[in-house]
């Protein structure tokens, strides 16, 4: 029976579809072609030919299961994790992992022209040393108990906004998290009792042991720097390859000439801090209090004394540095949305000497490039980092210049 909004053009519910896919997705998802009609299948890679469930119809193309693969790909691999294609957090444990990165790489370009209008090199994409075993916090959760037990403790099951996998391990995970997550399962399940709706059970992995409360200090050493930030706060989570991702952003604002360093979204200062000992003075803003506590904080434990930090939205950051752009490079990591109109106004008229872009999001950072473009900035280098092993995110550092 089908759900009651299913559309049903120009297939029927569930109809069963042999396809061979031709491309891949940036969300990770296989992309086959019916007379032209564009099917995208979820874990099925180019090359193989599947059969595939349409489950829902869009006004320009369809979704399916994947029921069968037919024809494998050669770059298809056993998944490390027994719920793979289940639960939401992996979209590529399937792919051998160099074929991952040439993927990613071929995702960033692809978004550079359609977002930018712009073909330009994307560099390689920088390893993570370890493609398991990685993640240094996850944060499983549960919903509601129902009839005094607690049901799945885990993750969103793949393709649904509410649905729960119970994940008792996860792979991509350190050890030591695993070790802490059949603990912490175990206490919450004992007393079901004292949770009135769902919680979400923290744990983070630090140089001073796991940390499972989100006001509790932890600690991460990145190039020799050491950084302390609340458990609970936004940090890098994969610090295998961390060092080499900050030492690549430094080196980037380095090169500019520039006296003075601004690190917008600064969070705990890990690039305004890593980067200080390159410049004469370093500004770093921040909108989280808390965040900025820390990072003058930082700043401090490592005798740094030409670093100061403000509390205040991204947008506002040029209103209290004197002078022109010319003498500053600014680095930007904002969140998934990517940077305000405000903030890329203020930016475009301080006009620093050079930007360095840092983006958890490349289809919102190649956006903003657009208008970079438009502003009279010039894209000198592209170079992805995949600190999200067996996943479809990764992080991509681009180099702008202003011309004059």
């Amino acid at each position: 029976m089908p759900p009651r909004k299913f559309q049903p053009h120009p297939f029927s519910y569930h109809q069963e579809l042999d396809l061979v896919i031709e491309n891949l997705a940036n969300e990770g998802r296989g992309v086959a072609r019916v007379d032209g009609w564009v099917v995208f299948v979820s874990f099925a890679l180019p090359g193989e030919r599947v059969r595939a469930r349409v489950f829902r119809n869009h006004k320009n193309y369809s979704e399916a299961d994947l029921v069968e693969v037919i024809e494998p790909s050669p770059d298809r691999v056993e998944p490390r994790c027994a719920l793979f294609g289940q639960c939401g957090g992996c979209q590529y444990q399937h792919l051998a992992y160099d074929r991952q990165l040439e993927w990613k790489r071929s995702q960033v370009g692809e978004l550079l022209w359609h977002m930018a209008r712009i073909k330009h090199p994307v560099l390689p994409v920088i390893p993570s040393p370890r493609q398991y075993g990685y993640r240094s916090k996850i944060t499983p959760h549960f919903q509601k108990p129902k009839n005094g037990e607690i049901g799945a403790i885990g993750f969103l099951r793949a393709g649904t906004r509410n649905a729960m996998v119970d994940v008792a391990r996860c792979p991509i995970a350190m050890d030591a998290l695993n070790a802490e997550l059949s603990r912490a399962r175990e206490a919450a399940r004992a007393v079901p009792g004292t949770f009135k709706n769902g919680a979400t059970l923290l744990m983070r992995a630090a140089a001073n042991g796991v940390l499972t409360r989100p006001d509790e200090t932890a600690v991460e050493d990145v190039g020799g720097v050491r950084f302390e930030f609340h458990a609970g706060d936004f940090f890098q989570n994969n610090p295998f390859i961390l060092p080499e991702f900050v030492s690549h952003a430094v080196r980037e604002a380095a090169a500019s000439g520039a006296r003075r360093l601004v690190d917008a979204y600064c969070g705990s200062g890990l690039f305004a801090i890593s980067a200080a000992r390159e410049f004469q003075e370093v500004i770093g803003v921040e909108i989280s209090e808390g965040a900025v506590r820390k990072a003058a904080h930082n700043a401090e434990i490592n005798g740094l004394t030409h670093c100061r930090f403000l509390a205040a939205d991204a947008a506002a950051i040029f209103e209290s540095i004197e002078g022109g752009g010319s003498e500053t490079v600014v680095i930007i990591d904002p969140p998934r949305a990517g940077c305000s109109e405000d903030f890329l106004r203020q930016l475009f008229a301080f006009a620093p000497r050079r930007v360095v872009y840092v983006s958890c999001n490349p289809a919102t950072q190649m956006r903003d490039l657009a208008l970079f473009t438009e502003a009279g900035f010039n894209l000198l280098k592209v170079q992805p980092f995949d600190l999200f092993p067996q996943t479809r995110h990764l992080e991509c550092v681009m180099t702008l210049e202003k011309s004059w």
